[in-house]
């Protein structure tokens, strides 16, 4: 796919920015003469479209084909600019690049170049040496608080910032996943150049950055598209979130293309994380995505596109993907660490250990087997042949979190025991997989995750506070109306302020035994990552589980696990370990113990045999 060319005049190309010098086909872009060029695909405005700038008359667009309007005119940055698509509706810019306010508000002219770039050079950094830290920007202070705090993580041992959605959304508080106007950065979190100032900080120190985008749904406050572009939308399908986007249009496809181009080039974003694609209804857009935006960046750039796939699909990880959110690998560590089975863990709670092994060798649990869930229909497709690296895990992240009625954290769920979670959290971070950390995590914060929005319209407000309590109906805890009426409202600005993980004090034991095992990790294992490869995993009890790993240069990775309450003697553990090295015990003495046949409960040991 190309981009529609619609003017013989081009922008410059940015450095480390892209090599394709035709328009983008849809927003207002500033050109080199002074001029600006309007596009919007307005298929269903039955008396055209109007360009209104502030101050002057409106100005009739041309009608150039295909259900585009355009027009250019003398217009500087900084103008703010709306649609006339009916009579009685001007609208802002679907491709609005910045909004003079809120959703609702004008959309306003921006300079792409305008920000000068200090890391010229950064290209990336591969894929294997990925470390994720997902933050919400909001909380972290926005893009200016983001930016103060990259020296700590880059410290860490963190290699990837990962943003929850920025995409403009209604009012001063989402999690992002209402966004509207999925070119705008959302201005409650900073300016446009704020946002390439923290981007750039972050490369200077070494630090790649990921957005979070949403293209299978817009929120439900400040999206005017079915008034004047119901094309758009198919009623014929129908997801979680209304009537599904209509990806078999040519315009639809390009619309998100060129985002995601958007923002990996004029942002220098180093990848993105696609939310939910399985609401994607459509086999092909998502390669076809992957191969437009690598087409028009230079070709050493390091960009990685993420996917979060409930379906366990394989065939984009095959095609211009380098990872997916690996939920069957969260939801078995979780049962098995809260015996939790409500909900999607109930796919999980029979011989949970069992199902981690099968998450630690293949990435995928569910491969095509039924899933009770999901009322028996098959789920996912053989992934055994991907390598590790395909799979991103996680202990939490804002859905895992913010999904759960009062948002609780695994710290708290278990309750002060931490020995579980000390070992679980060392499987994370040693094994082959790509590791997320999701903010908080690091510093022991026992602070909730919970879902907050910020409607202006009551009744919307209403809404979803009634729809986020009946949700939760159908679990035990909260069967009765009054315990529902105890689920926080996401509309009041004390549950965002509840959701903070950085206003209190981060715990020093925690920080520094993330550190230790990131620093562990990139001088032990990252630099054997490179076609490593499952050797294979054995159940050792209850809660308790071996993998190996026949990493790059020929070395073998062994993991033992036992997330259980109870000390565990497996005869074969008695085997001669004499050419293994100890690299990390979770627990003083667990690995001293393991050479003696005895894994310790709550305890993760990892060895590693040199070649010969």
């Amino acid at each position: 796919m190309t981009s529609i060319d619609t003017s013989a005049e081009t922008d410059k190309p940015r450095d480390g920015g892209a090599r394709a010098a035709s328009l983008p086909a849809f927003g207002a872009w500033h050109l080199p003469s002074g001029l600006t060029r309007f596009r919007i695909w307005a298929p269903n405005a039955k008396d055209g479209v109007r360009l209104e700038i502030a101050g002057r008359d409106p100005l009739p667009m041309s009608d150039v084909g295909d259900g585009f309007y355009e027009i250019q005119t003398p217009c500087p940055p900084g103008t703010r600019y709306r649609y006339r698509v009916a009579p009685d509706l001007s609208v802002p810019d679907p491709a609005s690049r910045l909004q003079a306010g809120d959703v609702h508000d004008d959309s306003v002219v921006i300079a792409p170049d305008s920000y000068p770039w200090c890391n010229t050079g950064w290209r990336g950094r591969p894929w294997h040496e990925t470390v994720i830290y997902e933050v919400h920007a909001g909380l972290a202070g926005g893009y200016a608080g983001i930016e103060q705090r990259l020296p700590e993580l880059a410290e860490l041992g963190i290699t990837a910032i990962e943003l929850m959605p920025i995409a403009d959304f209604p009012g001063p508080r989402n999690w992002g996943y209402d966004g509207v106007l999925p070119y705008a950065p959302d201005c409650a979190y900073g300016t446009p150049d704020e946002l390439k100032r923290m981007i750039d900080t972050a490369h200077g120190l070494g630090l790649m950055v990921f957005l979070d985008v949403v293209y299978n749904h817009f929120g439900p406050d400040g999206n005017y598209l079915s008034a004047y572009a119901a094309d758009f939308f198919r009623t014929d399908l129908h997801t979680p979130w209304g009537v599904a986007i209509d990806f078999r249009r040519r315009a639809v496809r390009q619309f998100f293309a060129e985002n995601a181009l958007y923002w990996l080039d004029e942002y220098r974003f180093d990848g993105l994380r696609l939310d939910a694609v399985h609401a994607i209804r459509d086999t092909g857009w998502l390669e076809e995505m992957a191969g437009f935006v690598r087409a028009h960046l230079p070709a050493d750039r390091l960009v990685h596109l993420v996917l979060e796939n409930d379906d366990n699909q394989v065939h984009p990880l095959e095609h211009g993907y380098q990872a997916q959110w690996n939920d069957d690998g969260h939801h078995v560590l979780h049962q098995l660490l809260t015996g939790e089975s409500e909900g999607y863990y109930a796919d999980y709670a029979m011989h949970p250990a069992q199902r981690l092994t099968r998450a630690l060798t293949d990435g995928f649990i569910y491969q095509g087997e039924a899933s009770q869930h999901r009322g028996g229909a098959p789920r996912g497709e053989p992934s055994a042949h991907l390598p590790p690296t395909s799979f991103v895990l996680f202990l939490q992240n804002h859905d895992q979190a913010g999904n759960r009625a009062m948002g609780e954290r695994l710290i708290s769920l278990l309750r002060g025991d931490t020995r579980p979670l000390r070992a679980a959290v060392a499987l994370l971070l040693l094994a082959p997989q790509i590791p997320l950390i999701y903010m908080g995590e690091e510093r022991g914060s026992t602070t909730p995750f919970l879902y907050f929005t910020s409607h202006t319209d009551p009744q919307l407000a209403q809404a979803v506070r009634d729809g986020r309590r009946k949700e939760f109906e159908q679990f035990r805890a909260f069967a009765h109306a009054d315990t529902r009426d105890r689920i926080p409202d996401p509309n009041d600005p004390e549950t965002y302020n509840r959701s903070n993980p950085y206003l209190a004090p981060a715990d020093p034991e925690w920080m520094d035994y993330y550190q230790n095992l990131l620093q562990l990790r990139q001088r032990v294992i990252v630099p054997r990552l490179e076609d490593a490869h499952s050797l294979g995993a054995h159940v050792l009890g209850l809660r308790a589980v071996v993998a190996q790993w026949l990493l790059g240069d020929g070395a073998v990775l062994s993991l033992y696990v036992n997330l259980g309450s109870v000390d565990l003697r497996p005869d074969w553990l008695q085997e001669d370990r004499g050419e293994e090295v100890l690299l990390f015990e979770s627990e003083t003495g667990a690995g001293r113990a393991l050479y003696d046949g005895l894994l310790q409960h709550g305890a993760t040991v990892a060895l590693l045999k040199e070649l010969a």
